[in-house]
Formats: C-alpha cells, structure tokens, sequence
C-alpha cells in the first residue's frame, strides 16, 4: 500500500507539468498577430455586411461639382472621386463586392480541388495519373496569365472573372488534400472503416476529409487573401468587375490617373486591398500554428 501511495503521491506531483490541452481559441489569443489579423478581417466583413444598413450616399451617385474632394470635406468623410462619388461609400460597397467575388471563387477552387485530391490520394493508379498530370499542366502556367487566358476565352465580366480566379486555385487545393489523402488512407481507422464494410465515399467523405480540415481551414484562410489580390487585379485591367459597379479594384484603377492631385482616391482602396490581405494572411498562420497537433499543448 506503501508503495501505492507513494506512486500516487509522485503522479500528482507530475500532473502540473502536463498542460492541459487548450481549445482552439485560448490558443488563438496567445499570438497577438493572429488576432490582429482577425480584428483586421472582421473590419472588412462588417464593411461588406453593413453596407446596406448605414446611412451612406449612393455609390453611383455623380456630382462634378464636389468632383476630387479632400479628405474630411463636410458630406464626404473621406472625400470624393473624379466623378464627385462618395469615396466611403465605394469603399463599403465596394467591400461587399470584392469579398464576395474572392470567397465565392475560394469556396469553388475548394470544393473543386478537394474532390480531385481525395480521388487522386485515395485511388492512385490511372486515376491519379490522371489528375495529377492535368493539375500539373495547370501548374506549369502562371496563375496570373493563366487566368488571363480564361477572361480572354470567356469575356470580361464578374462571373467571368470569378471563374477564372477560381481555376487557377483548383490544383492549390487538390495538391494539398492529394498529400492528407495519401497519408491517411493507409491509416489504422480507415483500414478498420474498410474491413467493416464501409464504402469509398463513406471513407472518402467521413474519414480522411474530416481529418484533413485543419489543413483544409488553413489552406481556405490563406487563399483567401490570395483571391482578393487577384478579384483586384482583374477589376484594375478592367477584366473583372465592370463600371458602375465599384470594387476595390475599380476604384484603385480610377484613381490612379489622379495620384498627384487627388492621391487618396488611389490610396484609400489599395490600402483597404492591403490590410484585408494581411489580415487574412496573420489569421491563417495563426490557424495553422493554432492547429498543429505538435503545439496544441504548448
């Protein structure tokens, strides 16, 4: 009993060594960039959510004689464009476009390249030749001219453009699951799930894919910022988002003609464009630190 008591005694004493495991958000909290990029995230979506609540001008409303406007001027908190449009109100409208254009053409590239993965790691053989070849054809273009080659087939346009943006990110995602997929399919429960009779799309869908969404999460987060540069880029070339419509894009490519007169009508979209980057690029590095089963108990 001695003895018993005395092993007890040293496992107590062992037991505050051990850390507890820490939810996903305690560990979140502990890098500051990371909530910083999240603070800079939920300033964009409140922009893009609240925009047709708040009591801002028309976008598209015109009045040359308020045209170029500064900064602070009464009735344009931040100014006007070259047309006299309020440059606050683009900017929030212009918010809801460019997050929604860069998270539809995400979750499209997502949905697209983890369905190619998870056949392409799971199958192997001919199937996987396959796929891996076609995503390396991909590859081998530069995202940017690749999806300039797409508007130049289809047309500019906000869906045309989308589109575009979203194939050029589809082997992005087939690459990454295609990797989980291959390291799990030979794991110990999916050999279990299949001794027991369980069917491929079962094994595909329940298990290796809810065990790849850590990665899947991070990899989303990341694109993301990815996705709003290029939904910009299109729109500055006039290949995305079509005028009146503002986007940030639009608006940094109207106002760059005007950068020595008027600089923040270039300025304030493309430091939107920035910050909404950084932001989703700090949160999706916290995630994957966040994430990472070998610092989960640190």
């Amino acid at each position: 009993m001695s003895d018993i008591s005395a092993k007890q005694s040293e496992l107590a004493e062992a037991a505050p060594d051990i850390p507890a495991r820490q939810s996903l958000f305690a560990r979140l909290r502990k890098n500051r960039l990371s909530l910083f990029g999240g603070f800079l995230v939920l300033i964009s979506v409140f922009m893009a959510l609240s925009a047709p609540y708040l009591p801002l001008q028309d976008p598209n409303a015109v009045d040359t004689s308020v045209r170029l406007s500064a900064i602070g001027t009464p009735g344009h908190l931040l100014g006007t464009d070259e047309l006299g449009r309020d440059i606050m109100s683009r900017l929030f409208w212009g918010a809801r476009i460019t997050l929604t254009v860069s998270l539809a053409a995400t979750l499209i590239a997502m949905i697209t390249g983890t369905i190619l993965g998870l056949v392409s790691g799971y199958f192997l053989g001919w199937t996987d030749t396959v796929i891996s070849r076609g995503v390396d054809v991909l590859m081998a273009f530069p995202y940017f001219l690749l999806a300039l080659t797409v508007i130049a087939i289809l047309g500019p346009g906000l869906l045309n453009g989308m589109l575009a943006i979203a194939l050029v990110n589809v082997p992005f995602f087939a690459r990454i699951i295609r990797g989980s997929t291959l390291s799990l399919r030979e794991s110990d429960f999916v050999l279990a799930a299949k001794g027991m009779g369980a069917g491929h799309t079962r094994i595909l869908f329940r298990h290796i894919l809810l065990n790849s969404l850590s990665t899947l999460v991070v990899a989303t987060t990341i694109n993301l910022g990815f996705m709003i540069t290029a939904a910009a880029a299109l729109s500055f070339l006039g290949l995305g988002v079509q005028p009146p419509t503002s986007d940030w894009g639009t608006m940094l490519a109207s106002g760059r003609q005007y950068l020595s007169a008027a600089p923040h009508t270039s300025y304030l979209p493309g430091l939107a464009i920035f910050l909404t980057v950084l932001g989703f690029n700090l949160l999706g590095d916290g995630l994957r630190d966040a994430l990472d089963p070998r610092m989960r108990d640190s």
